[in-house]
């Protein structure tokens, strides 16, 4: 096991440009992503760290709200889930003073926390989202994929931007299966080497997880049911979320099936990737594709199979989630698929630019690989600058005329 320093998140920036210019900052997420060791990060910076785990803390949150806030000028209040009566003192004292950077709330049970800040501090908070780690963090970079090279760089330039060393970084892992196996959870990223530990620290997650978050915030009828979906979603990565096959499969009405799978993504376990519906003609399916949150744990819920392609599009889908966070004007990811089959995985659009994204674990691409993201860029014209082929292999270069091949170890 080797030690976990405070590895810098490319949250920071961001969250830092937020206390620049609002009240209150609520940072969201699963739990164990590193919310709290962020937050205590910024401690030096003019902030004063407040955590409810102290019991004198909580205390004096419950029985004089309005006292604990005056402590200091700019608070950091940690599991803030834990004292939800604050949320109103907060209110009041934001009311009387909109001074930018007061307040940096954060907790863990984010259903209950979102719906109390979003009820009470409506038109008053902003909130950024904390993703498990993306690579780049676990080795110390402080960052994501370079996605920002497709939004602004000419296409004409990214294979020059795209060139260089493609060994990983540090001394992570040489592969994406290691990484798919890795995942992003800090301590068992960072801590845990053996595939047995980590799946204990998984197991351990998922029951705090299913026993106490989920049951507490939201009424659960049938656990079992819940943790046949669950396994289910795992098992379909990258696939259309059917309800009617989901709940199917679970045991459970199709109505129920879809509670839980909001829950799942609101809780952030799920990551739903809607589809591109601009029409051209074709009919597009409007279901959305599934992916988890981190592919480790994803890979612990399929039962310890082998990483699949499936697996690389959740690595790729969790890096541009993440990437996407610190964006100014985030851009939307989505996917698209035609009635006739056609697909492309990933599709990052802003309002003047759409650029298709395919995910292909093959280390050797063929030029027919190409074609679903030469038919996006035919049937989209000129807001498609050119498309892109994420691979296993290691060589970046044009596979069509328009259309380059990346290896992973070079956006992720």
């Amino acid at each position: 096991m080797r030690p976990s320093p405070y590895l810098p998140r490319i949250l920071e920036t961001t969250l830092r440009a937020r206390l620049e210019a609002f009240p209150v900052v609520v940072v969201t997420g699963a739990r164990q992503t590193g919310k709290s060791t962020l937050a205590r990060e910024l401690e030096g910076e003019r902030r004063t760290y407040l955590t409810l785990d102290d019991y004198g803390i909580l205390d004096q949150a419950r029985r004089d709200p309005d006292a604990l806030l005056r402590r200091a000028s700019r608070v950091t209040l940690d599991e803030i889930q834990r004292a939800p009566d604050l949320l109103l003192a907060i209110k009041r004292a934001v009311d009387s003073n909109r001074t930018p950077g007061r307040f940096l709330l954060t907790g863990s049970a984010n259903l209950d926390l979102m719906k109390g800040v979003s009820e009470t501090l409506a038109g008053r908070a902003v909130y950024v989202t904390l993703w498990p780690m993306t690579r780049g963090e676990a080795e110390g970079a402080g960052s994501a994929g370079r996605w920002d090279v497709f939004l602004d760089e000419p296409s004409r330039r990214w294979l020059d931007a795209m060139a260089g060393d493609d060994a990983p970084a540090s001394d992570g892992p040489d592969t994406w299966e290691a990484l798919a196996r890795r995942g992003g959870y800090p301590y068992p990223a960072l801590n845990l080497a053996s595939e047995a530990d980590r799946a204990a620290w998984f197991e351990a997650y998922l029951r705090t997880y299913l026993e106490r978050d989920l049951r507490q915030l939201a009424a659960i009828e049938n656990l079992t049911g819940f943790q046949r979906l669950v396994r289910a979603t795992a098992l379909r990565l990258g696939g259309l979320s059917n309800q009617a096959s989901l709940a199917r499969d679970a045991g459970i009405p199709s109505t129920t099936a879809q509670r839980y799978l909001d829950l799942l993504e609101v809780s952030y376990q799920l990551l739903r990737v809607e589809s591109y519906t601009v029409n051209r003609n074709k009919r597009l399916v409007k279901q959305p594709k599934l992916y988890w949150s981190d592919p480790g744990l994803a890979l612990h819920l399929g039962g310890g199979i082998e990483p699949t392609g499936a697996h690389l599009e959740n690595l790729v889908a969790c890096d541009l989630f993440a990437w996407r966070e610190t964006r100014t004007h985030r851009p939307n990811v989505l996917f698209w698929r035609t009635s006739k089959g056609a697909e492309v995985d990933f599709v990052i659009e802003t309002p003047q630019t759409l650029v298709p994204v395919e995910v292909k674990s093959r280390r050797q691409l063929r030029v027919s690989d190409a074609r679903h993201v030469v038919s996006f860029m035919r049937d989209y014209g000129e807001a498609v600058p050119a498309g892109v082929i994420i691979h296993g292999g290691r060589d970046t270069y044009w596979l069509t005329e328009r259309v380059l091949a990346v290896p992973w170890r070079r956006i992720i």
